[in-house]
């Protein structure tokens, strides 16, 4: 798919960005290559394919599930301004 210059300049104000005369043929042209570059894999026939959580068939290493840090609630919260309940609080922000 070949982009025109005039749509170049169109996507470039609706993206709100400074697009200078001289470079438009460049952007023209890098578009338009990523266009025909999506073109082409879309046109890839994926049926059957499996789709995979990542593209190189490891083993990530996992940590246990288990809680490592100590409760330290209170230690914080005595530098805390005001707490209540056990929660922080904090000046209204939003009307």
């Amino acid at each position: 798919m070949s982009l025109q210059p005039d749509q170049v300049r169109t996507v470039a104000r609706l993206a709100r960005l400074a697009l200078r005369e001289d470079d438009l043929p460049l952007y023209v042209r890098h578009l338009s290559d990523i266009l025909d570059m999506a073109a082409k894999l879309n046109a890839v026939d994926t049926a059957g394919v499996e789709p995979l959580a990542h593209p190189l068939d490891v083993v990530q290493r996992l940590r246990p599930d288990a809680v490592t840090e100590t409760d330290q609630r209170e230690r914080f919260q005595a530098h805390a301004p005001q707490v209540e309940n056990g929660l922080y609080i904090v000046p209204k922000v939003i009307e």
